[in-house]
């Protein structure tokens, strides 16, 4: 069973501190320790892959342009409420 008290309570900390990791926001000995902890812990190694997973997929999705066909649908619909607007 692995010392889960290396990164205080995994329970409750568990998500702040691997966001923490995941962001670069930690001191080099965090980074060690958090590291070290990750491959001591599969509760929060698992926790990990999910984020990264998580994160992948959002980075991913940020890149995709949308459809010619969307934008011009949603300019359309602006044009004609700013039209009834006035």
């Amino acid at each position: 069973m692995s010392d889960c008290q290396s990164l205080g309570d995994c329970a409750d900390s568990r998500i702040e501190r691997l966001y923490e990791y995941l962001d670069g926001a930690l001191s080099h000995e965090d980074l060690i320790e958090i590291t070290e902890h990750l491959e001591d812990c599969p509760e929060c190694a698992k926790e990990h892959n999910l984020e990264c997973l998580i994160r992948s997929v959002v980075k991913r999705s940020c890149t995709e342009a949308a459809p010619a066909t969307l934008k011009a649908s949603i300019l359309e619909r602006i044009s004609q409420l700013k039209t009834t607007e006035h």
